[in-house]
């Protein structure tokens, strides 16, 4: 045997423990698709594929290039646009009032609310009429924030989040695994859904295991892909930066732009304990998960298709932050470390 097929069955062995829970999680949720997908370095070191698009005799078997409904993990990708905002001057910074970039602004209930709060869920929003507590005085996660971001992208660019996205990372970056899709098409793991758009206004965001992959890699490498710099370095690096409010409780989550970044442990966090400081990471309500893990230059993706309720005795923190934990010493135990070689 020789060092190639060797460290290959060290991956294998390694990474098993991952894999059985992915498994174990899938059953136990009822989904009928599951992947995980995990590269070091820039280099696939676990691959997994379990069960079918759907339940239905016949449904395709899940592969390499089924793309899944993510859901909330697309929050991410409209906070890389909030970045680009801000960078190129479109946005002028993180303080600025809501109200300022909007074409209709409620006045009154936007009061004191920037995009800050928008973008780490302190915005205090629990309807586009409704305030539950005061801009950055507490955590409340929902969409509200979320779909106020949506609309002041397509305004200050003057052209939808989807388009946005394609003309500066999927297109030239090659990625054409992911996107907004309203019609149901062979390579999607469709829940059963209706759509109105793909303009990057709905939670219809597909992608395949190896791309969102590649997005935390994207953000890992500041945005070199391929030896080309996708949107300028600054861009990528304050995406994940903690820009939570001062003055948050001790066990809410801290957020850069809407990922949850790791600190220290917190009680309401979706980050496991033993994940190193600087982690970060992005859930989704149908299960997938895009977890990047910088003093490991990892990046680790599981994917689900859940569509019904939690079942009883599971804990969605629990098992995400079990996924981040297994995750890390899956890695540890082959020794796997972050690349310092110039």
């Amino acid at each position: 045997m020789d060092n190639e097929q060797s460290l290959e069955l060290r991956r294998r062995d390694a990474f098993s423990p991952l894999n059985q829970y992915v498994l174990e999680v899938k059953e136990k949720i009822e989904a009928s698709a599951a992947a995980v997908y995990i590269l070091h370095s820039g280099t696939v070191v676990n691959e997994w594929y379990s069960g079918t698009h759907g339940f239905s005799p016949g449904s395709r078997a899940v592969g390499a290039d089924s793309r899944f409904n993510v859901a909330s993990v697309r929050k991410t990708y409209l906070g890389f646009a909030v970045s680009l905002a801000i960078y190129e001057g479109r946005i002028g910074g993180l303080d600025d009032p809501v109200s300022d970039y909007m074409a209709d602004p409620d006045g009154a209930l936007l009061a004191g609310t920037t995009i800050r709060h928008l973008l780490t869920h302190t915005h205090g929003l629990a309807s586009p009429q409704k305030r539950i507590f005061p801009p950055g005085a507490d955590w409340a996660y929902n969409n509200v924030g979320v779909n106020l971001l949506i609309r002041m992208i397509g305004e200050v660019f003057g052209k939808p989040l989807a388009q946005l996205l394609n003309e500066k990372v999927f297109r030239p970056g090659g990625f054409t695994e992911t996107g907004w899709r309203k019609h149901k098409t062979d390579g999607l793991v469709w829940l059963n859904e209706a759509y109105s758009s793909d303009e990057g206004t709905d939670i219809n965001m597909f992608v395949s295991a190896r791309e969102l992959a590649f997005w935390g890699q994207l953000h890992l490498s500041k945005g070199m892909w391929n030896e080309m710099q996708l949107v300028p370095r600054p861009v990528w690096e304050q995406t994940a930066e903690i820009i939570s409010p001062e003055g948050l409780g001790e066990a809410l989550p801290r957020n850069g732009f809407f990922w949850f970044v790791q600190d220290r442990p917190r009680s309401l966090t979706e980050l496991g304990q033993e994940l190193p400081v600087g982690s970060y990471q992005s859930l989704g309500s149908t299960g997938c998960a895009c977890l990047v893990i910088p003093e490991k230059e990892a990046v680790a993706v599981r994917m689900y298709n859940q569509t019904g309720p939690n079942p009883g005795g599971y804990n969605y923190l629990d098992d995400i932050r079990t996924f981040g934990n297994t995750v890390y010493d899956c890695l540890n135990g082959i020794g796997l470390q972050a690349d310092r070689s110039p």
